[in-house]
């Protein structure tokens, strides 16, 4: 586990938490790339709310886990990425079609491969959730 790495670290350790059924988890740095796709995993439906409360170093992420994540992790390195290459993307990071999402930055803000493909723009992938 790289520790120069905060949103691994992070998913890293809902991955570990929710495989051993916890029920809550805490993150710490808080970040608005990390609040963003715990916010898109939420929509998902792979994990519950979270709280954020001041610790005076950085801020402390309070999530609920439900059970339902199987694998998630950051994409080193960030690889650019077209309309067209979603697919070979989603093939070597997914399971199967239609089933985890990619993480995508994109110029209108951090976004799913699905919401990034309705909208037609590319970016840089940042993780995958299944």
């Amino acid at each position: 586990m790289s520790l120069n790495d905060p949103l691994s670290n992070a998913l890293s350790k809902i991955e570990t938490y929710d495989g051993l059924g916890r029920n809550t988890v805490e993150l710490a740095p808080s970040s608005k790339v990390l609040k963003n796709i715990l916010r898109l995993m939420n929509e998902a439906g792979y994990v519950g709310i979270f709280e954020e409360e001041d610790n005076k170093r950085g801020g402390l992420l309070k999530l609920n886990l439900i059970g339902k994540v199987n694998k998630c992790n950051v994409i080193k390195p960030r690889y650019p990425c077209n309309l067209e290459d979603f697919k070979k993307f989603e093939k070597r990071f997914l399971l199967g079609s239609g089933f985890g999402i990619i993480f995508v930055s994109t110029s209108q803000g951090i976004m799913t491969h699905n919401e990034a493909k309705e909208k037609k723009i590319g970016g840089r992938l940042i993780a995958y959730c299944y």
